[in-house]
């Protein structure tokens, strides 16, 4: 993860609320962000992320609406 978003995590308390990762990538998939995120947010709920290949992403509206509706936002 980028280090700006460790310091977004670092400067909230996310107790009791789901924490949705998304990332785009060239191969690396989701790496240790989520292992990262539970441990920057251990009150948190954390969802099963979705990783997507960047230079690919525009194909990916299907799978970007079934992950949304798997988790209940559409």
């Amino acid at each position: 993860m980028p280090m700006a978003v460790f310091t977004f995590l670092e400067a909230f308390d996310f107790s009791g609320k789901t924490i949705l990762p998304l990332c785009t990538n060239e191969g690396s998939g989701m790496g240790s962000s989520e292992r990262d995120i539970q441990k920057l947010c251990p009150t948190a709920k954390l969802a099963k992320g979705l990783s997507l290949n960047g230079s690919n992403v525009q194909n990916n509206k299907g799978q970007i609406s079934a992950w949304l509706q798997a988790n209940g936002l559409i």
